[in-house]
């Protein structure tokens, strides 16, 4: 069992708290190990050290906050097989996927390593006499609670804009992937100054003490709506700000004349990988009557063909979900909609033996009042809707309460265009459920979150703007 699970001021300890819970593998309900909920002295403790470091760490060099960013990277790399096969081991993710969440954070950390530097302010235009120009300054102790579904590139993210532009950071990861959280922590604040980035570990409780602590000045939360509004509530009491990227239900749109089997791939990757355990995954599915029958068949197939099985085998395309409390949900979602009068093309049970398992599930007859459609699943489950028009599905996609990204699948550009103005979300990808040029940033809207959450924005978020008038003569 590890005895490092909170770091303060450069020291480590096992915290004060008396409680811990247990985080097991969810390919074959094993235990990986106990974890200490770190007490409320452990999170005063935590803030303290952050507040202390942070006087220092803003008057540092950017370009030496950069060097040690890239410090940092080369040591994620050093250890990456070993951060991915505790992400693995946690939540289940197939390796070669949780080696490319790792590397996707070191690629981060590097990228801010070499934006950070570069990133300020600029000149005004006033009088001769005087210099008139606008500066960005560290905001102080930034807040940093990740989830657990990509543990490494979200906390990589977050963590490196924060410290890059002269932040001190607490780090609270996910209760379900905490011994991810604990070495990415100590490789990284190996490459920084005693007490730029601090740890504790806990659970939900945990999280809104540390976001509601009145030494904060930002928290940054990415999860669960549920949690996200909680999260915000506590930071609102103390005036912190808030960078929340919270749940979603991305729509998927299949317009009339794309070749079905090439849509039913892109659906089956947007609804299943990770186990549909990914922020942006595909959650609702409206496609064209016209190309319905077939699209529908292709999806199924693939559904049924993937490989299902732990994600330590290098087979293995469809891992389990992250615990069986969250499969519960999932096929809860799935038996309402079955109920309402939706049809299981594929999956749809509940395996037998060990593990959360749960199959890749294609259920057509959908209605958008149904959970399934309205909410985040979070699981591999992709409810269809078949539409009279092209019209009928971008109507229907804009309908809900959430904003993150959306999807259209069209061979017509000027449809395509109308889609991406139309529809109220942060991203839109046009003919291809993932991807992107480096360095994108969006806005999640609604019950989404609010602030960027990554890309050079996110540094701005990270940073206060001072405006300075500077008169050189007295009188």
């Amino acid at each position: 069992m590890r005895d490092r699970w909170m770091l303060a001021g450069g020291r480590w300890s096992g915290g004060t708290g008396g409680t811990t819970f247990t985080v097991r593998d969810p390919a074959t309900g094993d235990p990986v190990g106990e974890v200490p909920v770190c007490a409320p002295g452990d999170v005063e403790a935590a803030v303290a050290a952050a507040a202390r470091a942070a006087p220092g760490w803003a008057a540092t060099a950017a370009a030496d906050r950069g060097a040690a960013l890239h410090a940092a990277a080369r040591a994620v790399e050093e250890r990456a097989d070993e951060l991915a096969a505790l992400v693995t081991a946690e939540m289940g993710k197939p390796a070669a996927d949780a080696r490319g969440g790792v590397e996707a954070g070191a690629g981060t950390l590097r990228q801010y390593a070499e934006l950070g530097p570069l990133h300020g302010g600029r000149t005004l235009q006033g009088g001769r006499a005087a210099a008139d120009f606008m500066v960005r300054e560290p905001r102080g102790v930034v807040v940093v609670i990740t989830p657990w579904n990509d543990p490494v590139a979200i906390a990589c993210g977050l963590v490196g804009a924060a410290a890059v532009t002269g932040n001190t950071v607490v780090h609270k990861p996910s209760e379900r992937t905490p011994h991810t959280g604990a070495l990415l922590a100590e490789l990284l604040a190996g490459a920084l100054p005693d007490g730029v980035l601090n740890l504790v570990s806990g659970d939900g409780a945990t999280g809104e003490a540390l976001a509601g602590h009145p030494g904060v000045d930002v928290v940054a939360h990415v999860g669960s709506t549920r949690a996200g509004r909680r999260v915000a509530v506590s930071a609102a009491r103390t005036g912190a700000k808030a960078l929340l990227e919270n749940g979603g239900a991305d729509p998927l749109i299949v317009d009339e004349g794309v070749d079905p089997s090439w849509a039913a791939a892109q659906a089956a990757t947007g609804c299943f990988a990770n186990a549909g355990q990914i922020c942006t995954s595909v959650e609702r599915v409206y496609v064209h009557e016209a190309v319905a029958g077939p699209f529908l068949d292709a999806l199924a197939a693939r559904a049924r063909g993937l490989r299902m099985g732990p994600g330590s085998d290098p087979s293995t395309e469809l891992g389990p979900l992250v615990d069986e409390r969250h499969r519960a949900r999932v096929h809860e979602q799935v038996e309402k909609a079955v109920a309402d009068g939706a049809r299981v093309l594929a999956g749809g049970t509940i395996p037998g033996g060990p593990g959360s398992f749960y199959p890749a599930t294609v259920l057509a007859g959908c209605a958008d009042d149904m959970a399934v459609m309205a909410e985040e699943t979070f699981g591999p489950v992709a409810p269809v809707r078949a539409v009279a028009s092209f019209d009928e599905a971008l109507e229907a996609a804009r309908r809900s309460r959430y904003g993150l990204a959306a999807t259209v699948l069209t061979g017509d550009l000027a449809r395509a265009h109308r889609a991406w103005r139309a529809l109220p979300v942060g991203t839109v990808k046009v003919n291809a459920v993932f991807g992107g040029a480096p360095g994108g940033a969006a806005e999640p809207r609604g019950a989404s979150g609010a602030g960027f959450g990554f890309g050079p924005e996110l540094l701005d978020e990270m940073t206060a703007v001072k405006v300075v008038h500077l008169l050189a003569d007295p009188g």
